[in-house]
């Protein structure tokens, strides 16, 4: 809790514990600052640009600007006039998703179980063979066992199912952890996390292993599974899909996903603004660090030819990976 004691609207105190903070608590230094860069250097480049009199948009700014140089997407300045977030991670790359042809593919008869938009897709008229599609727009939108275990069963005369996390970016662990545990048929490391631990830049807990336990609440899915990522999968989306690429039925197929490895920390600022970043770092289970993202295994772009046909050439291509996959599946 504070107090009006201490609020303080200096844009140097202020400045200086932004700097600070992030200095103590940030977790990606040495991968995000160039090679001939110091935080310290970040702090004397900016400093000149404080001045006691200036105006608090103009602070806002100058704070931000200082910590885009960390290009991170967690890393953001929140005030009661702006909010400021790296977002290169994504905006420089293709979408690879129209959201009026995804939704051609869900057709008018969809269903929604609470976050998850599902539908059958028949692929073949004359045998009647079909896949699930599952759109999952925000990991920050909750799901439960009971959700999926309704998709799940749904689509028990499907070859396989198809997982669209295309442009989410992210939300709760929690909510990775429930859809992905109804697909993992064992006990399985997906991962590591290390927290930061000092104010040192390379103060760390050991890394501790991140475990995907098979679901004790329902459906199992055995078949062939599909996830469809581009670069606009962040943060716990980036972590679902480095929990579903552990699992052998399953293929992700599209873009790199965003990235986003780091758990997100907060602290306030002095005059009140709020600042979020990343304060632990997360690699594969061969540890590969995942903030850059996370490779597909097919990699897949979307076609604007397809797109003029209404056609999504990532679906397409992932109902061809499951037709072709469940020719082995028992």
């Amino acid at each position: 809790c504070s107090t009006e004691k201490d609020y303080n609207p200096s844009p140097r105190a202020n400045f200086d514990a932004l700097w600070h903070e992030l200095d103590v608590g940030y977790c990606y230094f040495q991968e995000k600052l160039p090679a001939d860069s110091t935080w310290e250097m970040m702090h004397q480049k900016y400093l000149p640009r404080i001045s006691e009199g200036m105006s608090s948009y103009e602070l806002f700014d100058v704070l931000s600007a200082l910590m885009m140089e960390l290009k991170d997407g967690h890393v953001t300045l929140y005030s009661s006039f702006d909010t400021k977030a790296y977002d290169e991670w994504r905006a420089s790359y293709p979408r690879n998703v129209d959201r009026r042809v995804r939704f051609r593919y869900l057709g008018s008869a969809y269903r929604i179980a609470r976050s998850l938009v599902y539908a059958p897709i028949e692929y073949n008229e004359h045998q009647k063979d079909s896949v699930g599609l599952i759109y999952y727009s925000s990991f920050s939108n909750d799901v439960g066992h009971n959700n999926v275990n309704a998709v799940l069963q749904s689509f028990h005369n499907c070859r396989g199912v198809i997982i669209d996390i295309r442009d989410n970016g992210g939300g709760s662990l929690s909510n990775a952890f429930t859809l992905a545990s109804h697909f993992a048929e064992k006990e399985t490391l997906v991962g590591y996390t290390s927290y930061k631990t000092g104010p040192g830049h390379c103060e760390f807990s050991s890394p501790k292993s991140t475990i995907l336990k098979p679901t004790k609440y329902g459906i199992l899915w055995k078949k062939p599974v599909v996830v469809l990522t581009n670069r606009g999968v962040y943060s716990a989306a980036n972590d679902f899909a480095l929990f579903m690429k552990q699992l052998p039925q399953v293929t992700l197929l599209g873009d790199t996903t965003g990235g986003g490895g780091g758990l997100p920390r907060g602290s306030e600022l002095p005059n009140g603004w709020r600042l979020r970043y990343s304060g632990s770092k997360t690699t594969d289970p061969e540890g590969n660090q995942v903030e850059f993202g996370i490779p597909p295994d097919i990699k897949v772009s979307l076609n604007e030819s397809d797109i003029e046909k209404g056609k999504d050439t990532l679906i397409e291509e992932a109902i061809k990976v499951i037709v072709e996959k469940s020719k082995s599946t028992p």
